[in-house]
């Protein structure tokens, strides 16, 4: 145990709070506090202190368990003195209303400066017990009171002890079904209501509605407990500060609010006539220890002055808001997003070794560039398959888990999810597939081919949470390809297998020649530039396809209530005929099926139509209903997907009910609108899946030999093609993986380029061989894939944003959904009760969601947006707006370009447009600067090196100055302090003196060293606190500046001085 007693051992008495001169204590408190004075040369004790403790902890690099604080504060009841709890906090700060029913919302403590003025003096006045060993709270009381003998007396602490073990009352958290119950049993409700008496008798146990307590679910595993315990009586004369830590965390039995042990208290007894500002006291100390910067300081305090410098340090961070400018009964809500505590002592510590190295520039104010996405899974190793083999191993030992972490009820929602969006998907692109090569390759085929590639890809894949798929650039290909193929007379299947074959060779080559090292040259501006063409596909795919569902069922925009007799639709079973010549039309005898006209009016349109007849009225071109029915389907899917999604941040039930419907959105959006769908009975087009395992088209088969239907150079003319689908295939793939393996997911288990387009060139030549289309990552399943795996913090303190932990990363949910795709052949009778718009209005949630997860979108809503309306966006307080803009404009323009490539003739050329991207990207570096580029974009590597390149050949001359002028420091302050008349009648000649000004950097004059380095150590130290120093000459001048040349050097010192820095000690000479 170690107490400290600096204030209160003696005999000035405490300071009250609130009394005194306010106005000159206030003013000396607060220039002892700021860290950072104008008026200073250099940084406080109090500055130094803390990064003394942090840089330590930063050695340690120990974690601290998060503290849940509670206040409790003594009222006066008809019973007597008793405590009660009024405010809570873990990271946000709650009060018990004035009722004492419920919880306020949680919100950000707003403090009284003076509070905290007189918090400090709590602490420098008080009793201190850093480390103190006792195992109850009653023992603790104790020790506390006998920390100072002579200041209480027996009877005093007597009754301070008494007053302390009174029982708190507590407002605990209930479960709303034993709310219920318990009032349900209660003989009446206002008993139910009541208030209960408060205990006199402390429990050392902890109670049973502590141990029922709710609460506790929203604290972090190892969470412990902060006491402050405030508040007045009318025995004492002074006020009673204490501040304890305990070594070990202690249940203290009923004290808490919660059954968790603890580690701090604090204790403000007083005078009456202080309530207010023993409450605000007690308010700020428990808002000091929810901060993380303090609670590090408070963890780690050796003595008494590390806590006061923990306080200053808060001061000097603090903000200040004017009076009269806002409400201060009003709650500011908690933020959306809090930078991470890691973040802001790592700045603190870059700002005090700025502040010594003698740079005043912030460290938060010097631009940064961004980091590149290079990673150890794109280093060169110089040896063939040398990314391959690295990658091989790196995910060898993450095998097992990735199957045994699919263990988990999100994986399920994953999988229906991508299953569904996987078979809408395998349906649409095979229709279209089928369309572009005459039934070459069709629904049946994609089935087979997504089911077989993408099993393969998930088991052996380097990231197996990439969703294989046909593309759109792959299907723009392939149509070219067939209309090519039917223009000069080839077999398309042949042709398509030797391209094939030779994309796999080129694919190999790339692998063998750890040619994904380029990756790092994709940089956002050509991530999100390819991530919102793809975006655009789904969005105008799935409009495309409604909209063609209201060419298939149109609407009778000529309705008219009035004339509903007019509009009938009857079968025509007769078969007219007739001949006309010239002017003259001679009409046969009509030969009409001897059918009863009740017989006719029951035939549906398929018996009329299988009979020869046809339909004969007003209203037969059209279907009532179907597709204004289709589009609502369409838009309520995508618009219920969105809501449940967002479902997690609502203010309604419970968190784990909020977090499973947020889960399960999708899964809920196509179960509800299938329900409707149902329910009313409509005809509405439905998912139709092949229920036979043969090919589309019945002229081909399932393996496509390699000659006989082609001239034999047509092996060799596939290069050429091949060369494009490799460019194109290389880049799909890659720039999905780039997107997919960002640092912002926060992904364990590592990337597998390599890997990942090894396994994509090696199906290249199983679905060239069978005729089934080819596949590469589908950038928009993927994103969805990912956003379904999101992983987030169970617990939260109330007011804060569930925390974002990574992706759960697996193979299982992939390889599911592919097993199932294959499947779904036998699944028809099944799968035909679910409506197509339904579908469609998934993909149209999956296209809008990717598009809104980058950056590119929020720039182009600013286009829109006037400057006072514009979100404060980071990058928007570093790059002045027009640059922005012009930086959207360009984005924009190239995704023009490669839309209208896609879209026409030209579309051959599209793999070399996307290369182009890279291009362009590098241009970019002559119309913005690096710092623009920094914010806006990620640095191409290039440019990264030369920047990198020149800091250390910067830091490498000032370092090689700055020992040039340590070494004359050395010698002029040997030399200054060597000289009697200067160095004081107190120093010796050579042992020097400290030159500052300020009590607190005075030393005592230092004996000298035993060795030369001790003393190139000891007056280096004693001389740069004081290295500029006003003398006589009317200017600051370095002392070995003046003196340096009037007195010579001893000979021996330049030897030390040498043997240590030969170089230094000559540039200093």
């Amino acid at each position: 145990m170690r107490a400290e007693v600096p204030g209160l051992a003696g005999t000035a008495p405490a300071v009250q709070p609130g009394q005194g001169d306010s106005a000159t204590h206030s003013s000396k408190l607060l220039r002892t506090a700021v860290s950072h004075s104008i008026f200073s040369p250099s940084i406080s004790l109090a500055a130094k202190r803390i990064s003394a403790i942090l840089q330590q902890e930063e050695v340690g690099d120990r974690k601290w368990p998060p503290l849940f604080v509670q206040l409790n504060e003594l009222f006066s009841t008809a019973s007597g003195l008793a405590w009660r709890e009024t405010a809570r906090w873990i990271k946000f700060e709650e009060k018990v209303e004035d009722g004492g029913e419920r919880w306020s919302t949680p919100h950000v403590p707003v403090l009284h400066l003076h509070s905290l003025f007189e918090l400090r003096t709590c602490l420098q006045e008080g009793t201190v017990l850093l480390d103190l060993d006792a195992h109850s709270f009653k023992e603790i009381i104790e020790k506390a009171l006998s920390a100072q003998p002579d200041v209480w007396d027996p009877e005093l602490q007597d009754c301070l002890a008494a007053l302390l073990l009174c029982q708190p009352l507590h407002r605990t958290t209930t479960a709303p079904l034993r709310v219920l119950t318990e009032l349900s049993l209660a003989p009446c409700r206002e008993k139910a209501k009541s208030c209960p008496e408060p205990r006199t008798q402390f429990s050392e146990t902890p109670l049973k509605e502590q141990l029922r307590n709710q609460f506790k679910k929203k604290l972090l595993p190892g969470a412990e407990v902060a006491s402050v315990m405030v508040g007045e009586v009318d025995f004492l004369k002074k006020p009673f500060p204490v501040f304890l830590r305990l070594r070990e965390a202690v249940t203290l039995g009923s004290l808490a609010e919660v059954a968790l042990p603890s580690r701090f208290l604090f204790i403000l007894l007083g005078p009456q006539a202080k309530a207010k500002a023993y409450h605000e006291i007690g308010r700020a100390m428990a808002t000091l220890l929810t901060d993380e910067l303090f609670q590090r300081i408070a963890w780690q305090a050796k003595h008494q002055e590390d806590l006061i410098a923990g306080i200053d340090e808060f001061l000097d961070e603090l903000t200040v808001l004017p009076p009269g400018k806002w409400d201060p009964s009003d709650r500011i809500p908690p933020p959306r997003c809090l930078s991470s505590p890691n973040k802001r002592i790592s700045m603190h510590l870059r700002e005090w070794k700025s502040h010594c190295n003698g740079n005043t520039t912030a460290a938060k104010d010097r631009p940064s560039l961004a980091h590149l996405h290079t990673s150890e899974e794109l280093e060169r190793t110089g040896r063939l398959f040398g990314g391959l083999i690295q990658d091989i191993r790196r995910k060898a030992y993450w095998y097992r888990s990735d199957f045994s972490d699919a263990m988990h009820i999100q994986c399920l929602s994953a999988v229906l999810y991508i299953y569904l969006a996987t078979v809408t998907n395998a349906i649409t692109f095979g229709g279209m597939l089928g369309d572009a090569t005459a039934n070459m390759q069709g629904v049946l085929e994609s089935f087979l081919g997504t089911a077989f590639a993408g099993s393969i890809f998930c088991l052996f894949s380097g990231q197996p949470l990439t969703i294989l798929s046909s593309t759109g650039p792959v299907l723009v290909f392939e149509r070219l390809l067939f209309s090519f193929s039917e223009d000069y007379g080839l077999d398309y299947l042949e042709f398509r297998l030797w391209i094939g074959l030779w994309v796999a060779f080129f694919g190999l080559v790339l692998v063998a020649t750890e040619a994904s090292h380029l990756v790092q040259y994709f940089t956002r501006f050509t991530e999100e530039g390819f991530c919102a063409l793809i975006s655009l596909i789904f969005i105008y795919d799935s409009l495309k396809k409604m909209l063609s569902l209201a060419e298939a069922f149109p609407i009778n925009w000529h309705y008219r209530a009035d004339d509903v007799t007019l509009y009938s639709c009857t079968c025509n079973l007769s078969v007219p005929g007739h001949v006309t010549a010239g002017n003259n039309t001679l009409s046969p005898p009509t030969t009409t099926l001897q059918q009863p006209p009740a017989a006719l009016s029951v035939l549906s349109r398929a018996q009329c139509l299988g009979r020869g007849g046809h339909l004969q009225g007003s209203s037969c071109p059209y279907v009532p209903d179907i597709a204004l029915m289709s589009f609502l389907l369409f838009g309520g899917t995508f618009l219920c997907c969105t809501t449940l999604k967002h479902f997690k941040s609502s203010r309604y039930f419970p968190t784990g009910f909020r977090k499973l419907v947020s889960d399960f959105s999708i899964i809920l959006a196509i179960l509800i609108f299938c329900a409707i769908d149902a329910a009313l009975g409509l005809e509405t087009p439905k998912l139709l899946v092949p229920s036979e395992l043969k090919p589309t088209n019945p002229m081909r088969g399932w393996i496509v030999f390699p000659f006989g239907a082609n001239p034999w150079w047509i092996c060799l003319a596939s290069v050429v093609p091949a060369i494009l689908v490799t460019i194109l295939i290389f880049m799909d793939q890659q720039i999905t993986a780039v997107i997919l393996n960002r640092k912002e997911y926060k992904l364990q288990k590592g990337a597998g380029f390599h890997l990942d387009f090894l396994c994509v060139s090696l199906l290249m030549i199983v679905t060239s061989v069978m005729g089934l289309p080819w596949y590469v990552s589908a950038t928009v399943i993927s994103l969805a894939h990912m956003e379904s795996l999101r992983k987030e913090s169970t617990a939260s303190a109330p007011g804060e944003q569930p925390e974002f932990l990574g992706i759960r990363e697996q193979r299982l949910t992939g390889l599911v959904v592919f097993i199932l795709t294959g499947v779904s052949v036998f699944m028809a009778p099944i799968l035909k009760y679910i409506p197509m718009p339904v579908l469609y209005g998934v993909f149209l949630h999956m296209g809008v969601a990717a598009l809104n997860s980058i950056q590119f979108t929020d720039r182009v809503r600013l286009l829109l947006m006037p400057a006072k309306h514009q979100p404060d966006h980071l990058y928007l307080r570093h790059v002045p707006l027009r640059r922005v803009h012009l930086f959207t404009f360009i984005q924009l323009l190239c995704l023009a370009i490669l839309w209208v490539i896609k879209s026409t003739a030209a579309a051959i050329v599209f793999p070399v447009m996307l290369l182009a991207l890279v291009g362009i990207r590098k241009a970019l570096e002559f119309i913005f600067s690096l710092h623009d580029l920094s914010w806006l974009d990620n640095i191409m590597p290039a440019a990264a090196r030369k920047e990198a390149e020149g800091k250390p050949r910067r830091k490498q001359e000032e370092q090689e100055s700055n020992t040039g002028e340590e070494v004359g420091d050395i010698l002029g302050a040997v030399l200054f302090c060597s000289h009697p008349g200067i160095c004081g009648a107190g120093a010796a000649p050579g042992q020097g003196t400290q030159l500052g000004s300020s009590p607190e950097m005075q030393e005592q004059p230092t004996a000298p060293a035993q060795d030369a380095k001790s003393r190139w150590n000891g007056t280096r130290a004693a001389v740069l606190s004081s290295r500029e120093w006003p003398g006589e000459w009317g200017q600051q001048q370095s002392w070995h500046g003046a003196m340096g040349s009037a007195h010579p050097v001893p000979r021996q010192l330049v030897e030390q001085l040498q043997e240590l820095d030969p170089v230094g000690t000559a540039a200093g000479g």
